[in-house]
């Protein structure tokens, strides 16, 4: 596949995820693509395996069940308009065929006993445990020594902007593809002439792999760039948004890693004045996992006041 297809899909994507309360239309996605509206559903369930409605569908229930799960202050009828529906009633229809158990069932699913909690096996092959969407039963029931509580460090920065040269991991969260994109990543910043050791490497993390499947999930590799370095297919230049951001330290496990991150979110933010920015989640490497046997790494939560 021409990695300029990809590209463009990709910004049919973001366009999709900025707009994903709002009525979209085919027209309107197909020109956040520059593909032709008459042919772009054939050419997006081409490259992502989904019909465009199924996506846009899909999503909107993932990013309203992780709202449900992180923000308490959100009534269930403020998720459902925000996401797009029409009614309560629809929203807890639709999360009910999606996930197997209501809107109430997440926001209760610290108290619900584990026969009860409902699982999704839908074509996107994702089963999902309610409970898990819930930041105080991961990090209560499964950290370790090393994630003790007394470890946690979040720090309140303002950053500059920062341009950065990206590339899409092809299967999401999936170690082997995370792997993958970073070696052509780092490759690709060599040959411009930053070395290894002076690459500033960023990802941007799009989606909860609680309800996305890790093959749908979005990871974006970023390196930082100085202006002038020409970024050509598949490659894509973009931009590290200046702002306030909490910046949590971890060091351990890949796999600790959404625990940590949620921790961010449970034992942190209620308290900071805070509250989550219009932006992913986004982590800062200090290290090589993969010659270390750990990460460590700043994660970065874009920041602005509580309304």
């Amino acid at each position: 596949m021409d990695s300029r297809y990809q590209a463009r899909i990709n910004q049919a994507i973001e366009y999709i995820e900025h707009n994903i309360g709002q009525r979209l239309p085919l027209q309107a996605v197909a020109e956040a693509s520059h593909f032709s509206a008459f042919h772009f559903h054939r050419i997006f369930k081409g490259i992502m395996d989904e019909t465009l409605s199924d996506y846009v569908a899909r999503r909107r229930l993932e990013r309203a069940a992780s709202m449900l799960a992180c923000d308490a202050d959100e009534t269930i009828t403020d998720v459902a308009l925000r996401f797009g529906f029409s009614s309560s009633a629809h929203f807890s229809r639709a999360i009910k065929a999606r996930f197997g158990c209501s809107p109430s069932d997440i926001r209760r699913s610290d108290k619900l006993e584990h026969d009860k909690i409902g699982t999704n096996f839908s074509q996107y092959g994702k089963t999902m445990d309610p409970a898990d969407l819930y930041p105080a039963r991961l990090t209560l029931e499964s950290m370790d020594d090393a994630m003790d509580s007394d470890a946690v460090q979040v720090d309140v920065r303002d950053i500059e902007s920062r341009r950065v040269c990206v590339l899409a991991s092809r299967e999401g969260y999936r170690p082997e593809a995370i792997a993958e994109t970073w070696d052509q990543l780092t490759a690709w910043a060599v040959a411009q002439g930053i070395e290894l050791a002076a690459q500033q490497r960023y990802a941007f993390c799009h989606d909860n792999p609680v309800v996305t499947a890790m093959a749908r999930c979005r990871y974006e590799a970023a390196v930082v760039i100085v202006p002038g370095v020409r970024v050509e297919s598949p490659f894509t230049k973009a931009t590290i948004a200046a702002g306030r951001y909490a910046v949590m330290h971890f060091r351990g496990t890949p796999e600790d890693t959404l625990k940590a991150e949620l921790r961010l979110f449970a034992d942190w933010l209620p308290s900071s004045g805070f509250e989550p920015d219009n932006a992913p989640l986004m982590e800062h490497y200090l290290n090589e996992v993969r010659e270390d046997g750990y990460r460590e790494m700043e994660v970065f939560l874009k920041l602005k006041a509580l309304a």
